[in-house]
């Protein structure tokens, strides 16, 4: 029997990759100082339920749509090869997720229900599950495989699936399967293939990481979900060989699940949460200069003018398009740091304040 006729088939395959990283990942005793709450896991279990969910109802949409509109288009692509049909399949896939997973940094609207991902103190199998449920409902490639479906790909998509979940569960694993590829000099040309092609552990964690400031994390960039290509194609990536040693978010109010995934028509009950109903990103400028000492050290400075611990950067330019900027004190001395963010000369202080 063709093991692609069983139903389910990609289900099954999706489970038994969870199944084998969670093994990898409780062997080498991973959870042992792991900072997961009830909330956490609450999240990360439901969220793979609400994606298996939202799949099934793009799918059912998609072939009601299709057979009242456009049954023609029904099994019309069913003879092309997987020679063809999976690159067709995966790549207009992946592209269209990295714009939507960049947008999702950028746009303050979609932003708030991606945050719950970012919220995740510890790496794990199930954090690419920890997404709102309108966030799974508006993502445009897993449309494009319910299209592919229809259209009569669906072996070029089950294939197209399976590929994925391996390189998404690795990436979001503890068990960080490139470590040994940077051990050993004489892997580094190895790695340096992978990476230029596929997301990599290492790659992601610097996502995941809480700061820039630790030279190691770029909450902002690699947004890549199974090929690097487009971060580098884009001008957002970051390649590391390190892995970040915080994550998470700068300032997190705790939300509980119910208001991370369910949004917008459940929201926060915490006053100082961006999914409070009441909640309002505002500017936060100064009419005078941050005159003060710093010790020696990595710095965020704030750009976008919303953190609330300004001039610092405190996160809240996620939503925008506007990153922190990431500067070094050498030795601890008095410096003078631009508030009203009018500076030719980030980030400190060239007196345009006068000028307000």
């Amino acid at each position: 029997m063709d093991w692609l006729s069983i139903p389910n088939i990609d289900v099954y395959a999706v489970i038994g990759i969870l199944l084998f990283f969670a093994a990898g990942e409780v062997i080498l005793g991973h959870y042992h100082n792991d900072h997961r709450d009830k909330t956490d896991w609450t999240l990360e279990l439901m969220g793979f339920f609400v994606v298996a969910f939202t799949k099934t109802i793009q799918v059912l949409a998609i072939v009601f749509i299709g057979d009242a509109l456009l049954p023609q288009f029904s099994n019309a692509l069913g003879s092309w090869s997987l020679w063809i049909g999976i690159p067709f399949y995966l790549l207009i896939d992946d592209i269209s997720q990295y714009w939507y997973h960049r947008s999702a940094h950028e746009n303050e609207w979609l932003w708030k229900h991606h945050r719950v991902h970012h919220a995740a103190e510890d790496m794990g199998i199930l954090v690419s599950y920890r997404n709102s449920w309108v966030y799974y409902l508006l993502m445009p490639n897993l449309w494009w495989g319910a299209i592919c479906t229809y259209l009569g790909l669906a072996p070029a998509v089950i294939f197209g699936l399976i590929f994925k979940q391996i390189v998404v569960t690795s990436t979001h694993s503890t068990w960080t399967w490139d470590t040994i590829l940077y051990k050993h000099s004489w892997l580094s040309p190895i790695a340096t293939v992978i990476e230029r092609i596929f997301i990599t552990p290492a790659f992601h964690y610097s996502h995941h990481g809480a700061s820039m400031a630790d030279n190691v994390s770029d909450p902002n960039g690699n947004f890549g979900n199974t090929f690097s290509l487009w971060d580098q194609m884009f001008g957002t990536a970051k390649f590391t060989r390190a892995y970040p040693e915080k994550f998470g978010l700068l300032e997190d109010p705790k939300d509980p699940w119910y208001s991370h995934l369910l949004y917008p028509f459940v929201k926060s009950p915490k006053e100082d949460s961006e999914l409070h109903k009441d909640f309002k990103k505002e500017k936060n400028l100064g009419t005078e200069p941050f005159k003060q000492e710093l010790k020696a050290g990595t710095y965020l400075y704030c750009q976008c003018g919303y953190s609330r611990d300004q001039p610092f950067c405190n996160g809240y330019h996620n939503g925008t398009k506007i990153k922190p900027l990431k500067f070094e004190i050498k030795s601890d001395r008095k410096v003078s740091i631009c508030t009203c963010k009018l500076t030719k000369t980030p980030p400190y202080c060239d007196d345009s304040h006068l000028s307000i």
